[in-house]
């Protein structure tokens, strides 16, 4: 079996699907990329067993035929070489594989592509077609804030939840929480309500690999699947089979205390602040009285500190509140309006994140916990 590739083209489809790969895999195949030939069309193929996304590119070929190839030496040999067309010759007898560019020639040994996991399907799912924009928009808001602790599980992945007239997504670590509404869907067959929780790693193969312009996203899953196909690109995954936590109950709802000032201006300061801040706690407090607010933050083992002040608008009674900086600094980088509108009811309750300005078919809520201060008794 013979074909011929343009080596950019190879490298940037390989590039997208490397994130699939697992850097020890249970099943040595899996360190391969599983190649697919048929009619003038190379398939290509990563998988971890829980996730496994495909991509096609056009090339010429002389027949049909798959072969298994070291994902590593193969990118690290395209990644070197310069845009020209490449020539594979596979022997599918002895899995020799020889790669030919204008200057040289590459030998070296695949593997049987009988010997490659089989592909999951979505059997008797539900389907619903979202924009690209919706999607990436939808991960790039969420991804943060998704937790790594392996004893939550359910919390190890982002929560979708497909209605007939919306979509939302929510993902919480514990310590702060989004939940981004779309209401500019495309069609679905969803008629009831219906969720899945998207594991973290495939919803960053996602979000690496969706394409910047306005393009459809068919999503199918079922109760043990979700697959994603959009251009050329297919990926299907494994989802969390857990409960997700009754994330409604913890968003307080009579915030009285409410601070709108400018995003960036908040998000340089508490950057500074951040400097100063203890290493393990990265505690900073806020001091808010009408139209003033004061960041501060102190190390007291290196005795190091520091206060800001911003102007900004502020109705509700003086309050002191302390939060991680570094989560305000994820929330607010994550945003893209140009002020923030902060609504707080006590010290010892969560803050809700907004922006001043969305699209109308989007909604977009942030919460962060706060932490104990010295001068503040918890209830």
């Amino acid at each position: 079996m013979k074909f011929i590739v343009s080596s950019s083209a190879l490298l940037k489809q390989l590039a997208a699907l490397n994130g699939a790969l697992a850097s020890n895999p249970i099943v040595p195949i899996l360190e391969n990329f599983l190649f697919e030939i048929e009619d003038e069309r190379l398939r290509v193929t990563a998988s971890d067993l829980q996730i496994t996304i495909s991509s096609e590119v056009v090339v010429d070929a002389d027949m049909s035929g798959s072969i298994a190839i070291p994902a590593k030496m193969l990118l690290e040999t395209l990644r070197n070489l310069p845009e020209q067309p490449v020539t594979f010759k596979v022997d599918l007898e002895t899995n020799g594989i020889e790669i030919v560019s204008e200057n040289g020639r590459y030998k070296l040994s695949g593997e049987s592509a009988d010997d490659f996991p089989k592909i999951a399907s979505v059997k008797e799912g539900k389907t619903i077609d979202l924009t690209a924009e919706c999607l990436a928009s939808a991960v790039s808001y969420t991804l943060f804030a998704i937790s790594g602790d392996d004893m939550k599980p359910a919390m190890n992945g982002v929560y979708a939840q497909f209605r007939k007239d919306k979509v939302l997504f929510v993902s919480t670590d514990g310590h702060r929480l989004v939940r981004y509404n779309r209401t500019d869907i495309g069609s679905t067959e969803t008629t009831v309500d219906t969720s899945i929780i998207i594991p973290k790693k495939a919803l960053s193969l996602l979000k690496s690999t969706l394409p910047s312009e306005d393009t459809e996203v068919k999503v199918s899953f079922d109760k043990s699947h979700a697959f994603f196909h959009f251009n050329n690109v297919s990926m299907i995954c494994r989802l969390i089979d857990e409960r997700f936590p009754d994330y409604e109950n913890v968003i307080p709802l009579n915030n009285s205390n409410i601070l709108i000032l400018d995003r960036l201006e908040l998000l340089s300061s508490l950057k500074r602040m951040s400097i100063y801040a203890n290493k393990f706690t990265n505690q900073i407090r806020l001091k808010l009285k009408k139209d003033d607010l004061q960041i501060s933050a102190e190390d007291k083992d290196f005795e190091n500190e520091a206060t800001e002040s911003l102007l900004c608008e502020f109705e509700g009674e003086d309050m002191e509140i302390g939060f991680n900086a570094k989560f305000l600094i994820e929330s607010l980088s994550t945003l893209q309006s140009r002020k923030v509108k902060i609504q707080m009811s006590e010290p010892n309750r969560a803050a809700l994140i907004l922006p001043t300005d969305t699209d109308s078919s989007e909604e977009i809520l942030m919460l962060v916990m706060p932490v104990m201060l010295n001068n503040y008794q918890y209830n």
